[in-house]
């Protein structure tokens, strides 16, 4: 069972109410999403626990940073999180869909980050919050690119974590938006195995795409420099 609070070393994490768990995907693009432009607006699209938003504030001086939840029970636990952390100040969750938000805020934004619902088999659980969570039929991959396109601000970026398979699909339906690849992150768990996710920073403008990867561990909880490097800040173990 996962713990129903997760502490990480500036901030914790009530995650009891919230279908989705805390697990590596959020904590590797909270990592490495950049932030070379300074952001001073942020936005967290399906914020669940807030951990996107939370790991942001920590790593930047954003003045805002917005969350978007549609889920009840994750909108009240994401907010306790913002309320709990030192950042509360700066930080706030919208409990609204996406096209909702997308049609009613007039706000652009300097990074847009999402961890988004990606199981598109047809697979389900018994649980339809979980089914919510982690099904992109919740969260169409063409509704998200079309928000985005619509919140950010020209010289901006869009971080995104997604299943490897899907990325040549991704990039295709984003170029559709005027959205362009400029850095991708492969993550693999170990040297020999599938990569299994890709990392993609978009923009509006085109570029030379710069690929890199990341194996997690060398053997059984026996993680990687660069792995280490890259996530020190946040757990308290590293």
């Amino acid at each position: 069972m996962p713990q129903s609070t997760f502490k990480f070393k500036k901030f914790k994490v009530n995650q009891d109410q919230c279908a989705m768990k805390i697990g590596t995907d959020s904590v590797l693009l909270g990592a490495w999403t950049s932030l070379k432009n300074n952001p001073i607006s942020i936005l967290d699209i399906g914020a669940g626990t807030g951990i996107l938003a939370l790991i942001l504030a920590q790593r930047s001086n954003a003045e805002l940073i917005d969350a978007i939840e549609i889920d009840d029970s994750a909108y009240e636990q994401c907010v306790g999180n913002f309320e709990q952390s030192p950042w509360g100040d700066r930080l706030f969750c919208y409990h609204a869909s996406l096209q909702e938000f997308a049609d009613e805020i007039d706000e652009m934004y300097d990074v847009i980050i999402c961890n988004p619902p990606f199981y598109s088999e047809d697979y389900k659980t018994n649980s339809a919050q979980r089914d919510l969570a982690r099904f992109e039929d919740a969260m169409p991959f063409e509704h998200l690119l079309q928000s985005v396109a619509k919140l950010l601000s020209l010289h901006s970026i869009f971080s995104v974590i997604i299943p490897f398979k899907e990325e040549q699909r991704f990039i295709n339906l984003a170029s559709t938006f005027n959205l362009f690849p400029n850095n991708i992150l492969h993550v693999k768990g170990h040297s020999n195995s599938e990569i299994k996710r890709s990392l993609i920073e978009f923009s509006f403008r085109k570029s030379e795409v710069i690929i890199k990867t990341l194996i997690i561990e060398i053997e059984r909880h026996q993680y990687t420099k660069d792995y280490i490097t890259l996530t020190k800040d946040f757990y308290l173990k590293m």
